[in-house]
């Protein structure tokens, strides 16, 4: 009876594997029945029973799961041999039940309407539009700097915040952001410090979202500089944006419409960031024209982040980033980790018409 559930279970990860494929080519019915319906529902109900806890749930729940696998792999390491078929039965079975939850309670969101779509905006931008929008974001971004470190524009901004402060903080921007998208409300609210946050830094990964909990986990390593960027980003996750530079995109909305001028600060050179990188891969002549426009102070709290991640630099972190990629690729993002560089053009095109 066992062999006969595990082998239906097994052929069922088949059958989930081809739907998923279909299912992507149907973006429209995710984002009505799936984004903006059940799983609106599944989130709040996963936000509400474990939002509350001081501690990660999910990592507690990673933490068991592993040492259960570790622990099975030994007991059973001689079935590899003597029991071979019922020992892969095993496995393809628990695989098929974490593949459907995983994507029941989450993921579907990859196969979900592209964003630009959504909020009716171009997919593409010109270079003269790119360095127009970067200009007003040096101006927004210098002001804010000016505006909290007012006696030396070489001194980087440092967030009076704590880490929880900050993550209590984020519900404003995104209540801000509800008035114009009632569907980007935040509440009840999960945001939490994962216990792994040195594995994570060495994995070269700031945050993540538990998609069988709906906790988002921020490394508690990361420069205090970054926290609100990066909270919003993993908030962005909660609500259903599973694509990286779409949570991008939405995580540097709500700091920047976050009513505390740290947080617009945060936010504002978050983006003012990408479009720099991406400036100086269209024209670097142009890049290196408009770079001393920059506040020192503002590059310096980018040395800041880039000085931390080489500190934890490591043999291991190219394969971290190597299998994300491909994960990226696996579940309808064609560019990989390259596509972490499109929230440019959406953050170009959105504020096209849009003051900043």
């Amino acid at each position: 009876m066992l062999k006969n559930k595990r082998l239906v279970l097994s052929i069922l990860l088949g059958i989930q594997i081809i739907l998923n494929n279909v299912l992507k080519h149907y973006p429209e019915f995710v984002e009505q029945y799936y984004s903006h319906g059940l799983y609106v529902f599944l989130s709040k109900l996963m936000r509400y029973a474990f939002g509350w806890l001081p501690f990660s749930i999910g990592d507690v729940f990673y933490t068991i799961a592993s040492i259960y696998i570790i622990r099975w792999i030994i007991l059973n390491r001689k079935r590899i041999v003597n029991d071979t078929l019922n020992w892969i039965l095993d496995i393809v079975a628990t695989l098929a039940i974490t593949f459907i939850s995983f994507h029941i309670l989450w993921a579907f969101n990859y196969y979900r309407q592209p964003l630009y779509k959504s909020l009716d905006i171009k997919a593409e931008y010109t270079t003269n539009a790119l360095v127009d929008f970067t200009e007003r974001l040096i101006e927004k971004s210098n002001s804010f700097h000016k505006k909290l470190s007012p006696e030396d524009d070489s001194l980087k901004v440092e967030i009076p915040y704590s880490k929880p402060e900050i993550f209590n903080m984020v519900i404003d921007g995104y209540d801000e952001l509800a008035k114009t998208f009632p569907h980007l409300k935040y509440n009840p609210t999960s945001i939490k410090k994962s216990f792994y946050s040195l594995p994570l830094t060495y994995m070269g990964f700031s945050g993540y979202l538990n998609p069988f909990t709906n906790e988002a986990q921020v490394d508690g390593l990361i420069p205090t500089y970054k926290f609100p960027t990066t909270s919003c980003h993993e908030v962005a996750h909660q609500l259903g944006y599973a694509a990286e530079n779409e949570a991008n995109f939405i995580g540097s909305l709500a700091a920047i419409h976050n009513k505390d001028d740290y947080f617009k600060y945060a936010g504002y050179t978050f983006a003012l960031r990408y479009c720099l990188a991406e400036l100086f891969r269209r024209d670097s002549e142009i890049y290196y024209n408009i770079l001393p426009k920059v506040n020192y102070g503002i590059i310096r709290n980018y040395q800041e982040i880039q000085t931390f991640w080489m500190d934890y630099e490591n043999p291991l972190e190219p394969l971290f980033e190597k299998t994300f990629d491909s994960f990226l690729k696996v579940n309808n993002q064609a560019n990989g980790m390259k596509s972490y560089n499109y929230v440019v053009a959406l953050l170009v095109n959105y504020f096209e018409d849009r003051p900043l």
